[in-house]
């Protein structure tokens, strides 16, 4: 969608100087203690220490700057395991106070569950998941894909239960050949029941086509890059704002609701870091002017939880969680990681493309959304409720990489196809 063509080379990557944080939750380093813990009471905060790298004030100054949203919760004090001496997994093995030996049989399950809780606890009870691969993941691919073959995969998507699939975008034929069947995709799936089908529409001009083709949830695309919004949709964040607030305008008139996009949300393939608060601005502005909901992307995938997790923290100081998600490319294959940490902070919405379709042409090596597959199968282990059958979902995965003549990017897909086919075997 866009005319850049340099892609994001390693000189302007995001400053790497969060690794400093990283290694201060590894084995060696101090462990959570109760009365620090914060962010939706989740694990990675407070520290209790049980060897020479004792608690200090340096711990406090970068509680202070790293955790300024620490909030309230639950006094978690003498009698709770989860604040009792630690001792490190590297040495020997112990966990918490409990007594409990990884290694012997003096681990019960009740052991195992309580320990499992306090490290998820902050993790929501249901997710709704937004697919995105008939839109952002089709727009990227050069072969035209038939109309007939796009209905039916959402046909499929929305069969296996997926609360919301992106349909199209009502964008210029000339920026997106891929994409020029809008209105017969929107015709052919008018009849559709069970899931929402919302589409992209960059200006009020393809908001009414969009209308006028029966859509009943919009969608608008900012950017936290100032050189991407120009590039991308040739203007820039302030007059792509005003756009959207026409948009938005509109769409409150007749009743529609709008969703927002924030791009570029961690790093820009020309600008290299995006700072917080930019995308904290743009996420706001874009609430203000009353969209439902702003999903943040990570366009080229190029976040880590030690990057995202400041870029949210910024975010949610002027937006609220439960109208947020995120939105991540698999790049560097940091996706699934990032998508933790979002839930651990109280985030409840994830977008992913089915069979891990889509990417951003402009950053090199780009492999493209977060599989859907893998992300229901991670929330799955989690115990998260989606309501998305995933047996379907993997015949919908299979039905479009089929066509596009590709093995699907999902590991989640590949693996368990591999196990059904060994087990046919048998």
């Amino acid at each position: 969608m866009s005319s850049l063509e340099e892609p994001l080379g390693l000189d302007k990557l995001p400053s790497m100087s969060t690794i400093d944080r990283i290694q201060r939750f590894s084995a060696n380093a101090c462990r959570p203690r109760g009365d620090d813990m914060g962010m939706g009471n989740c694990w990675i905060e407070g520290w209790s220490c049980s060897t020479s790298n004792s608690h200090d004030e340096d711990y406090d100054e970068y509680a202070r700057e790293a955790f300024p949203w620490k909030r309230h919760t639950r006094d978690m004090s003498q009698g709770d395991s989860f604040s009792r001496r630690t001792v490190s997994l590297g040495r020997n093995h112990k966990m918490f106070g409990n007594g409990c030996d990884m290694y012997s049989s003096n681990c019960n399950d009740k052991d195992i569950r309580d320990i499992t809780n306090k490290f998820l606890r902050g993790i929501p009870k249901f997710v709704k998941i937004v697919e995105v691969g008939p839109r952002d993941g089709l727009q990227n691919e050069k072969n035209i894909v038939p109309t007939a073959i796009k209905v039916e995969l959402i046909r499929r998507l929305a069969a296996s239960g997926l609360p919301v699939v992106e349909a199209t975008s009502f964008v210029s034929p000339k920026w997106v050949p891929q994409l020029a069947d809008a209105k017969d995709v929107m015709g052919a799936i008018k009849d559709l029941e069970g899931s929402r089908l919302p589409v992209l529409t960059p200006n009020l001009k393809g908001f009414k086509a969009a209308i006028a083709a029966g859509a009943k949830e919009v969608a608008v695309f900012a950017s936290a890059s100032e050189a991407f919004s120009k590039s991308n949709i040739n203007c820039s964040i302030e007059e792509s704002l005003a756009r959207y607030r026409a948009v938005a305008h509109a769409a409150k008139e007749l009743s529609i609701p709008v969703r927002g996009y924030v791009s570029c949300v961690v790093g820009c393939p020309v600008e290299g870091a995006i700072p917080p608060s930019k995308v904290a601005y743009v996420a706001k502005e874009l609430h203000d002017m009353g969209c439902f909901e702003i999903s943040l992307g990570d366009t080229i995938g190029i976040g880590t939880p030690g990057t995202v997790v400041p870029m949210l923290e910024a975010v949610m100081a002027v937006v609220p969680a439960e109208k947020l998600a995120v939105h991540f490319h698999d790049t560097y294959g940091q996706s699934l990681p990032n998508i933790l940490i979002s839930l651990q902070m109280g985030i409840s919405t994830v977008d992913c493309s089915i069979a891990g379709l889509g990417g951003c042409p402009y950053a090199k090596g780009a492999s493209g959304n977060v599989a859907t597959e893998d992300v229901v199968y991670m929330l799955n282990g989690l115990g998260v409720k989606t309501n998305v059958d995933m047996n379907k979902l993997m015949l919908a995965g299979d039905f479009i990489s089929k066509h596009l003549g590709r093995p699907s990017g999902s590991k989640t897909a590949i693996a368990l196809s591999q196990v059904t086919a060994d087990a046919s075997k048998i």
